[in-house]
């Protein structure tokens, strides 16, 4: 191997680490293409991978390997030199507005080995045949080039390997679960509000109990073995399980993992209705785990939801009902009333036929849902009333969920996280009963499949409905709601749209005027959304 050859081997792989480094977190963003999300946003964002520095660095290549002239090669390292620190410029920028970053799990650590073992093949062919130097180093460069789909090759060739693994903490994790016998498993899942329900029973239990929520929204296979795993332990008296999916089966998956005699729904929306398919999957999937739990389980249902009320259960296990509107339910609240510091309630007890009185931090309607669900199965675990009053004062606000974050006199209202439809609307009417100024700051919705453009020029006539003052976040994305709100004639003098979230902040401080202001921040989408990349 000449030197030139060997400066360009060098170059194209620093470059490699940098453009690399973006395509692993982007499959890692989309679940390691699950349901095929890896691929989609591919399609989706054909700049972001066919667009780059490498595209002239692979041209030089042909033009060396045609005309049998090295010295092209020097200009394929210039660029491939160029590549790598205007990507890494690019990198710090973006690390100010980045969500969440790549992570480096051992999964990742194995895509990286596999990902090296097949870029390795190209140099070590040109080591051994040196006559035919120039061809291999063009299949390096256009791998170089194709890294994101050498990713999804590498994705697939892992996929026994990780197979191997699952089943390995797979069936620790189900040894562990049947050596704790009087553990009581309590699953919970619904389209949205399945970490805030999980969180808030947590806080109620374990005013008297010991009880264990999954951590964070780890709501997987891997999620659910990793809390059981490294977490639970032998003190523990309550695993609470939160249960994601974004196709059918899933739920019944975990169900079958940690056996839940008791379950939680929450409500049944069109969230991931992309993945899913229809709202009839997003039905069945959600009572997957209702119909998975034994005849003297119990489930916590909502009667407010016609998509519950309407659904043919399976299990004999006993059902609890609660609701806001509907009174001919078990359990349901009146009187709301919401502030900055919070909400209080009546919980009327139909058994009993008495009604109780509440306050918690929490704001909004549908955090009402999770407190009852949570002061249901609260009292089949044989906690009192009183006892189950301090444990809702002692409720933690849950973060990204309508938490208020008081900035000066300016009450920013967070409820980043996975925003839907129906959680969207809810967050407005939590809007509309502050005082004061009123703003909205969003990048709208996603992951609604077809639907997705109606629901959010939906969204925009029920922001109009409320708002002072909007700020969209993305101007391509945020087109049906400007559609939305225009067809609502909001006056364009009150609506800004900003590139990024943080350039929000500034533009607040602007509209403050004498009395309070209160922006609700709706959505925060992750890193393969940006539309600056």
């Amino acid at each position: 191997m000449n030197w030139i050859i060997f400066v360009t081997v060098c170059t194209s792989y620093f470059y490699l680490i940098v453009k690399s480094k973006k395509a692993m977190h982007m499959l890692q963003q989309n679940l390691y293409n699950m349901n095929h999300r890896y691929v989609k946003w591919i399609i989706k964002n054909p700049i972001s991978v066919f667009i780059s520095f490498d595209f002239l660095s692979v041209m030089f290549m042909i033009l060396a390997f045609y005309l049998n002239q090295e010295l092209w090669l020097i200009l394929s390292s210039v660029i491939y030199v160029l590549g790598f620190f205007l990507i890494r410029m690019k990198d710090e920028k973006e690390k100010v507005h980045e969500k969440k970053p790549l992570v480096v799990t051992k999964r990742v650590l194995r895509l990286i080995f596999t990902t090296s073992v097949l870029y390795l093949i190209p140099s070590i062919l040109i080591c051994f045949y040196k006559e035919s130097s120039l061809l291999f180093l063009l299949i390096l460069g256009i791998m170089v080039y194709f890294v994101y789909f050498i990713l999804w090759i590498t994705n697939i060739l892992n996929k026994p390997i990780e197979k191997c693994v699952y089943y390995y903490y797979y069936l620790k994790a189900t040894s562990k679960l049947k050596k704790m016998s009087q553990l009581k498993v309590v699953g919970i899942t619904g389209s949205y509000g399945k970490t805030s329900s999980k969180n808030i029973l947590s806080d109620i239990l374990n005013v008297k109990m010991i009880a264990h929520p999954t951590p964070q929204n780890l709501n997987t296979e891997y999620g659910l073995m990793i809390t059981i795993n490294n977490h639970l332990d032998k003190f523990d008296e309550v695993f609470i399980a939160e249960m994601g999916a974004y196709k059918c089966g899933e739920i019944r998956t975990l169900c079958k993992m940690v056996h839940p005699s008791y379950g939680i729904l929450t409500s049944i929306g069109t969230a991931h209705l992309e993945s899913f398919g229809s709202e009839e999957n997003i039905q069945k999937t959600k009572f997957e785990l209702i119909d998975s739990l034994p005849d003297d389980g119990i489930a916590i249902l909502n009667g407010d939801d016609p998509k519950q009320l309407s659904y043919k259960i399976q299990s004999k296990c006993q059902k609890i009902w609660i609701g806001i509107d509907n009174h001919e339910v078990d359990l349901y609240a009146t009187n709301i009333h919401c502030s900055n510091n919070g909400s209080s309630f009546d919980c009327f007890v139909k058994e009993e036929n008495q009604s109780y009185t509440f306050t918690t931090k929490l704001l909004g309607n549908h955090n009402i849902y999770n407190v009852l669900a949570g002061i249901a199965l609260a009292r089949e675990f044989g906690m009192s009333m009183e006892e189950i009053k301090t444990g809702v004062r002692k409720i933690k606000p849950i973060e990204h969920r309508l938490e208020i974050k008081p900035i000066g006199s300016i009450y920013m209202i967070d409820d980043a996280y996975n925003s839907n439809p129906v959680g969207a609307k809810r967050a407005v009417e939590v809007l509309d009963m502050m005082p004061g100024t009123k703003v909205v700051v969003t990048p709208g919705m996603i992951e609604l499949g077809v639907k997705e453009k109606e629901y959010n020029k939906i969204f925009g006539m029920q922001i109009a409905n409320v708002a002072d003052y909007v700020i969209l976040i993305g101007e391509k994305r945020t087109q049906p709601i400007y559609q939305g709100l225009m067809e609502s004639d909001y006056s364009k003098e009150k609506i800004y749209i900003l590139n990024d979230v943080k350039e929000s902040f500034p533009l607040l401080a602007k509209l403050k005027g004498k009395e309070d202001l209160y922006a609700l921040y709706e959505n925060d989408l992750p890193d393969s959304y940006n539309e600056n990349k």
